[in-house]
């Protein structure tokens, strides 16, 4: 093709946006597929069309796609751990090749290719948005820097996405609007992590958004989630591969604006175990605890992921899905982190359930199943479901803030404090006091570790398994004999749940081969 013609369509494709939805009714418009720049970005209706495109897909690389045999993108988290099983892991790429440590940049080049062109159009979309939004003249400056603030959040999700994936990745701010530099070669991850941080701290005090739950502001990002997200990114920053350890104070600063703005709260208990925290997760998308959620509709985009909840032998007759399998069993070295006794999330039909009444029959699976998204009108009526999946809660706030505080100021009250927050709603027959006691006096390391069961355990259902063995290189080891008793070993060299050792080169996923052809200037992940 006539490489004017290209230059002159590149635009056009850079702001082509397929179905637009409006964020509290799903985002709801309709497309402007052949526009240019220059013609798109008029109004502010033209500009709210663009950001909430970003919406519908700038969150959801990880998290949509996939299916039964697959799993969704984000469940390569667990299946990397090996703490997760999937039961019919043989069908698709993907699990089996995370389980055997066989992935290389050609058996799993769709997968990553996924991953790698989705993160590159939502930023090209944010990109597009950044620079354009504020050019409007009849726009205020309070919804322009609202807008713009929006899409620089998705910027920044994306490149942390990238760079806790693959490390260094191409670094481009601006929108692709000729053919001049398209092929960029990596930058280095410190620099992506700068770009990040840049963004997210351009939100916070630009964005003029509000410190509130995502529910209440209309499910738009907020600076409660950009203020976590960014705790979150220089907790990365301290650990692998950069071990930066200045970053730990920077992650409790952001984490203690969080949680002293006193506007999220953990989900308290019912008085039955139908009510608890974990049930109320379950069946509800509007909680103070959610900071940050990917959005489901059960008209436009359904959630797939009762389709996980049922093994395929103890399917119930009655259900609407064609097939249902158990596409994230939680193996037993992942049941076994758990205190069995004292832990209500390992307790049937809390998190997981290996037992259910149904028809005034009790239907006992055999193996653990996710409770948290047996959703019953999806699975027994509609076959669509519709709740939201969380990214940030304020649980792994108090996370962040314990083990950050804990890193850069010591083993202190307040640490001890967020620790025991999380870990009482669990233990919620053992004494808040007692479970404090059980902290004090430990070690830096001894509490360290202590938190990092506690994100086992609690975020395991939010995909942050992996990411925390990347910036940890700690792998939790348990025993069948003593369930709740964790020993934390070095992940290089572990050999791990399915037989296969852990090597360095693991700790990074490898670049598409397709994405290597695309671009020359591209080198590939050592060990690839």
């Amino acid at each position: 093709m006539d490489k004017d013609i290209i230059m002159k369509r590149l635009p056009i494709f850079l702001v082509s946006f397929f179905f637009l939805f409006s964020c509290e009714d799903f985002l709801v418009e309709n497309p402007s597929s052949q526009l240019t720049t220059d013609q798109f970005f008029n109004s502010s209706e033209d500009a709210r069309s663009v950001v909430n495109e970003i919406y519908r897909t700038g969150a959801t690389t990880d998290y949509y796609g996939g299916g039964a045999f697959q799993g969704s993108d984000a469940m390569m988290s667990g299946y990397m751990s090996s703490l997760f099983d999937n039961a019919r892991k043989g069908e698709r790429a993907g699990p089996s090749e995370a389980h055997n440590l066989s992935l290389n940049p050609v058996n799993l080049a769709q997968y990553f290719d996924d991953w790698w062109v989705n993160a590159y159009q939502a930023i090209a979309k944010a990109n597009t948005a950044i620079k354009y939004i504020p050019q409007i003249e009849q726009m205020s400056d309070d919804e322009s820097n609202q807008l713009v603030a929006e899409a620089r959040f998705f910027r920044a999700y994306n490149y942390f996405f990238l760079a806790k994936n693959f490390g260094g990745v191409p670094l481009i701010t601006e929108p692709y609007e000729s053919l001049d530099n398209i092929f960029l070669p990596r930058s280095e991850v410190e620099d992506v992590y700068g770009q990040i941080i840049t963004d997210l701290e351009w939100v916070i005090s630009n964005g003029g958004l509000t410190m509130t739950p995502f529910h209440l502001n209309g499910f738009r990002i907020t600076e409660g989630a950009a203020t976590t997200l960014l705790s979150d990114v220089y907790l990365h920053m301290a650990g692998y591969p950069i071990q930066d350890e200045s970053a730990f104070s920077s992650a409790a600063q952001y984490a203690r604006m969080v949680i002293n703005s006193g506007a999220f709260e953990l989900i308290s208990h019912g008085d039955l175990p139908e009510q608890s925290a974990y049930n109320i997760m379950r069946t509800s998308d509007r909680e103070h605890e959610y900071i940050f959620s990917i959005e489901y509709d059960s008209e436009l985009s359904p959630n797939g992921y009762p389709v996980y909840t049922y093994p395929q032998g103890n399917t119930p007759s009655n259900i609407s899905y064609g097939n249902v399998w158990n596409g994230y069993e939680p193996v037993e070295e992942y049941v076994n982190i758990f205190e069995s006794e004292t832990d209500l999330r390992i307790q049937n039909k809390q998190l997981f359930f290996n037992e259910i009444e149904l028809n005034n029959e009790t239907l006992n699976l055999g193996e653990w199943a996710v409770y948290l998204w047996h959703d019953d009108q999806a699975l027994f009526e509609t076959g669509r479901g519709d709740r939201d999946v969380r990214v940030y809660r304020y649980a792994e706030v108090l996370l962040i803030a314990a083990e950050a505080i804990a890193r850069s100021e010591g083993v202190n009250d307040e640490a001890i404090s967020y620790l025991a927050e999380v870990r009482s709603r669990a233990y919620w027959n053992t004494n808040r006091q007692l479970v404090e006691s059980e902290l004090v006096g430990l070690s830096q390391q001894e509490f360290v570790e202590e938190v990092l069961k506690e994100r086992y355990r609690e975020l395991a259902l939010d995909f942050k398994t992996w990411s925390d063995i990347q910036r940890t290189r700690l792998f939790p080891q348990t025993s069948a004999s003593n369930p709740g008793i964790v020993e934390f070993v070095n992940v290089v060299g572990h050999i791990n749940t399915f037989g296969n050792t852990f090597q360095e080169h693991h700790l990074l996923f490898p670049i598409s081969d397709n994405e290597l052809q695309r671009n020359p200037e591209l080198v590939q992940n050592p060990g690839y």
